[in-house]
Formats: structure tokens, C-alpha cells, sequence
């Protein structure tokens, strides 16, 4: 019964998502976003759309899956990167004083082809990595309530990809935005439903699950909190996502809706991570990702609460992936022409690609997107020297820091590996992970000071 109802429900969220989008596309709506008459987009509409892109299905469980584990500092631990709508609208703000249009603009003119190219390939990375972690919560979800179907989460993942692509490619980037206000709408009724049910239900100690060590202990998640702290600068600069809704409206309502957004965010982050803090205090055992934890603690309307929250937060991170991959095609790297037909060629690629990776890749989901995150951190140094401090940085030193995050990417990634296992420190992958960022962290400031000269 419940299967029928969470089906039916998000059949209904994805018709209701298909009426929103836009009924004509124009060039300038899809790639930048404008309404049919050319209005940019207001207030709200900007921060609902960055809320609900940004709380998307992989950020909420691994908040709460990091919650079950660490405690309170887990889930603190994930909530530490939404401080990237502050350090990101910080970022935008400089950009736009200076006259850029976008990241590529300010990176282009000081690097030129060679400085635009690395960071178009880690925006990339980033954009396939969205688009596989939440595909991959898609089939989670679907193989867990689907038990008996075997081919339940592939079935879902090519489904959701379809059907996400079909008023994606429509409308672009203006459907997008128009369809994040449902999808926002929809995600804060039902999650604060589902929350109002585990602060009233019984044995919930707010006091406890402030101070819960998870069931492995608080170690490891205040490690990971200070890799978000090292990784929250440049984690925005290289989120497309953000990025290009920093471009779309005025400055002061640009501004306005990075402050709303963290706020906004960061409790929906936090009050998710209390359902991974709860299973931990009551002893639950750990079962699909929390996924079957939750049906064995819940009543099965708050069980289908929880997933349509996720499922709606996988749908709108797909459209507005697939929306900043077509401008990344066609807009940075000129791949096509300026043209909805060059737009949804992108977007289609980028679909199968991330599907791809999806029904074959690494199922954890906090490595899904380590990579990508340790890959940007070359952008602290050359954002705090070239952008804060106003220096000219020599290409080299770019090039560099670059280099050094690439490496620690690839460290992380095979960590395992002979050649990285001699050098990284024994111990959880966490405390590998932080050593990695300091070191690409010293190389890059090392690098970029190194070729540092006054404008």
C-alpha cells in the first residue's frame, strides 16, 4: 500500500512539474534563465531555487547517514558546506563588482584558454557527480520499497532520468527555476509534516540527540567538519548550480538570496540529520543507507514522508544540473550553437553520462562528490590572492595549484592504491581526507604567493 501511495505521489509531483515549466522556450530563457517577457527572476523565486537545488536527495542522506554514525557532529560536519551560500554570495558579489559575468569570465581574463579550460573540467566532474548521486538515491529508494521487483533501481534510475530530462530539456534553465517553487513548495509541507512527527513521537530527547556521539563515535565527524571548513570557500565557486543563479537578478536581490538560502537550508540540513541521530539512540540497526532503518521505526505515512522528501530533492537537482550543463556546453565551451536544440543535445548527454555512472559507479554517497570537492580546492588560494587581495597571479602558479588539486583528488579517490597508501596516514578515510586538503591547500597558497604580483 504504501509503495502505491509514494509512487502515486511523485507521479503526481512530476505531472504537476511538467504543467509548470514554461509552454514557450525562447534561447535567453533557457541558458539565462528569463521569463518569456525577459524578466529576470525575483527574490523568492532565486531562493526557493537555491534552497531546493542545493537540498538535494544525496546532501539529506548523507546528513542524516553521517548523523547515525557521529552524531551530532556528523551532521553538523554536512551542514558546515551550506555555509557556501555565504562564502559563495561573497564570492559572486566581488565577481560582479569587478564587471565579470561569471567564474569564466574573471578566470578568462586573468589565465586565459589554459585557466578556463581546468575549470570547466571540475565543473563537469561536479555536474556528473549530481547527476549520479541523486539517480543513486532514486534507486535506493525504489529497491527498498520494491524489494521483490529485481530490477526496481534500474528501472527507477532510466524512469526518473527520463522523465526529469523531458521538462528539463523543454524549458532549460526558466523551468528550472519555475519548477524549483513547486518542487521547494512541496518538499518544506511534507518534511515539516514528517518533522513534527519525530519531535512529538515517543522517547525523542531533543537535549539527547544534541549531544549524541553516534554509534561510532564523534571522532570522525568532527574531523570531517574541519575538511568543510578547509573545503566551504571554494566548494561554491565550483557549483554550477549556485553559480549561475549569482548572475541572474540585480546585486541586491542576488545578495538577499544567498543570506535567505543558508538559513533556510541549514535548518532543513540539521533537522534531517536529527532522523539519522534518533535511529542511533535507540539502538536501530543500520539498514540500506537508513532507508529500511526508517521503516522499521516509523509509521508507514511518516516512512513515505521521508522518501517523497528525497525523491523530490533528486528531481529538482536534475533539472537545474542539466539546465547549468547546457550552459556550460554551449555558453563557456562553445559546443554548438547558441540554439534549445545545442541546449537539449547537452542536457541529453550529460543524462545518459550520469545514468551511466549511476546504474555502474561507487555506491557511497559522500564519495560521489569528494572528488569533485577536493578537486576545487586550487580555487582558495587564486580567489583569496586574485579576487580578495586584488594580485595578478602568474599562469604557472595557477597551473600549479591546479595540479596539486587534481593529485589530491586522485589521492582520495585511490586511496587504496599501493602508491598512495605509502604516504597517506593509516586510519578512516576522513582523517586521510583532511591530511589531503592541508597538503593541496599549502601547495596552492605556496604556488599562488610564489607567482603573486600587485595589479
Amino acid at each position: 500500500m504504501q509503495t502505491a501511495v509514494l509512487i502515486a505521489i511523485f507521479a503526481a509531483i512530476v505531472l504537476a512539474s511538467l504543467i509548470a515549466a514554461p509552454r514557450r522556450a525562447t534561447v535567453d530563457g533557457f541558458f539565462g534563465g528569463a521569463s518569456v517577457d525577459g524578466r529576470a527572476p525575483g527574490l523568492w523565486m532565486l531562493v526557493l531555487s537555491q534552497v531546493t537545488t542545493w537540498i538535494f536527495a544525496r546532501s539529506l542522506m548523507n546528513a542524516a547517514i553521517l548523523g547515525y554514525f557521529y552524531g551530532i557532529w556528523g551532521t553538523l560536519a554536512y551542514d558546515a558546506y551550506y555555509g557556501s551560500f555565504l562564502t559563495g554570495g561573497f564570492i559572486v558579489g566581488r565577481l560582479r563588482e569587478g564587471g565579470a559575468g561569471s567564474v569564466q569570465d574573471w578566470v578568462g581574463a586573468r589565465f586565459g584558454a589554459a585557466g578556463t579550460g581546468c575549470y570547466n573540467l571540475v565543473i563537469a566532474l561536479r555536474l556528473l557527480s549530481e547527476v549520479f548521486a541523486n539517480r543513486l538515491v532514486v534507486g535506493l529508494i525504489f529497491a527498498a520499497v520494491l524489494p521483490e521487483v529485481g530490477l526496481a533501481r534500474e528501472v527507477s534510475i532510466v524512469a526518473v532520468a527520463i522523465l526529469g530530462l523531458g521538462y528539463s530539456a523543454w524549458g532549460g534553465l526558466s523551468a528550472a527555476l519555475r519548477t524549483d517553487v513547486l518542487q521547494m513548495s512541496v518538499f518544506l509541507v511534507v518534511f515539516a509534516a514528517a518533522f513534527a512527527a519525530l519531535l512529538l513521537s515517543p522517547g525523542f530527547s531533543m537535549s539527547a540527540v544534541l549531544t549524541a556521539p553516534g554509534t561510532s563515535g564523534a571522532w570522525n565527524g568532527q574531523v570531517l567538519l574541519l575538511v568543510a571548513l578547509l573545503q566551504v570557500f571554494s566548494y561554491p565557486a565550483h557549483d554550477p548550480v549556485m553559480m549561475d543563479r549569482g548572475f541572474l537578478a540585480d546585486r541586491d536581490t542576488t545578495r538577499r538570496s544567498f543570506l535567505h538560502a543558508f538559513w533556510i537550508s541549514t535548518l532543513c540540513i540539521i533537522a534531517f540529520g536529527m532522523f539519522g541521530i534518533q535511529a542511533s539512540l535507540i539502538g536501530a540497526e543500520y539498514q540500506g543507507e537508513l532507508l529500511g532503518t526508517w521503516a522499521n521505526m516509523f509509521p508507514p505515512w511518516l516512512y513515505v514522508a521521508l522518501l517523497v522528501s528525497l525523491l523530490v530533492a533528486a528531481l529538482s537537482t536534475l533539472d537545474s544540473a542539466l539546465a547549468s550543463a547546457a550552459r556550460l556546453v554551449v555558453e563557456e565551451l562553445r559546443i554548438g550553437a547558441r540554439s534549445l536544440a545545442s541546449g537539449r543535445i547537452a542536457m541529453t548527454v550529460f543524462m545518459v553520462l550520469g545514468a551511466a555512472l549511476t546504474l555502474w559507479g561507487n555506491q557511497t554517497l559522500f564519495d560521489a562528490v569528494a572528488v569533485s570537492e577536493t578537486a576545487s580546492m586550487f580555487l582558495t588560494p587564486i580567489l583569496i590572492v586574485g579576487l580578495v587581495m586584488g594580485r595578478r597571479i602568474a599562469l604557472w602558479s595557477y597551473l600549479v595549484a591546479y595540479g596539486a588539486a587534481m593529485l589530491g583528488a586522485l589521492a582520495y579517490f585511490a586511496r587504496d592504491w599501493a602508491v598512495f597508501a605509502a604516504i597517506l596516514p593509516e586510519g578512516h578515510k576522513y582523517e586521510q581526507l583532511l591530511v589531503i586538503c592541508i597538503g593541496v591547500l599549502m601547495a596552492g597558497f605556496a604556488a599562488t604567493l610564489a607567482g603573486a604580483r600587485r595589479a
